[in-house]
């Protein structure tokens, strides 16, 4: 997933210091991003949201992939794809996947998860992707923006990286209570809003189906379509 810090909430323990997108000095993983999600490979897929193992969370993120990705066939980066459980949704519906992830073995699991799919895997930090000048329809981003340590212009980077009229999805949270880590919907989109010709957040806390438990803390998903023409 993300290169510098935790991209899914439940990875990261109750223990660890928060990263706040104003305190771009911090990252709450050890300096070697790569070696540490390596090495939380092999149970990664273990978390029903991470691995999409249960019918019925599969379902319940095929459904909300629907409705943020195009009807028709699209070019899709996925940023922090982790063992490719979103990306390989996305490809069943028919898109055309670019995955990307800082770990080696993130990216193997992910490979032979869409073996036979028209995907493409690469190792790589999802702040800067070594894409070159590709552009895609879609930038799809699951918990990792609130990590990096400087999310404005990560953000700037990836609306560089869509087609004119291309969209952002980002799917983030505010998770814990007495020391929260993440981003708020407000403040995201305050980041997001001056790259977008039009923005919404749909709430996601109050399915628990997505999770495969009930959950209370802040989950949201931020849709952002990039003005057509270019200013």
């Amino acid at each position: 997933m993300s290169t510098h810090a935790p991209a899914e909430p439940s990875r990261q323990t109750v223990d660890e210091p928060p990263n706040h997108p104003a305190d771009q000095a911090k990252s709450p993983l050890p300096a070697d991003g790569a070696a540490y999600w390596d090495a939380a490979a092999e149970t990664f897929d273990d978390e029903p949201d991470h691995g999409l193992g249960d019918p019925a969370v599969r379902a319940a993120w095929a459904a909300r992939l629907r409705g943020w990705l195009p009807s028709g066939p699209a070019d899709v980066l996925d940023l922090g794809c982790g063992t490719g459980s979103l990306a390989r949704l996305a490809a069943e519906q028919g898109h055309r996947l670019t995955g990307l992830d800082r770990s080696p073995r993130m990216i193997a699991r992910a490979r032979a998860k869409l073996a036979g799919r028209d995907a493409t895997f690469l190792v790589g930090d999802a702040a800067e992707p070594p894409v070159g000048e590709r552009r895609f329809d879609v930038v799809l981003v699951r918990h990792v923006l609130w990590a990096l340590p400087d999310p404005p212009a990560a953000l700037r980077r990836w609306a560089g990286l869509l087609a004119p009229g291309g969209r952002l999805v980002l799917v983030e949270g505010r998770w814990g209570e007495a020391d929260p880590i993440g981003i708020p919907a407000a403040e995201l989109t305050a980041l997001v809003r001056p790259l977008a010709a039009h923005t919404y957040v749909e709430e996601l806390s109050h399915d628990p189906v997505l999770w495969g438990k009930e959950v209370s803390d802040e989950r949201y998903a931020l849709i952002a379509d990039l003005p057509v023409r270019r200013p």
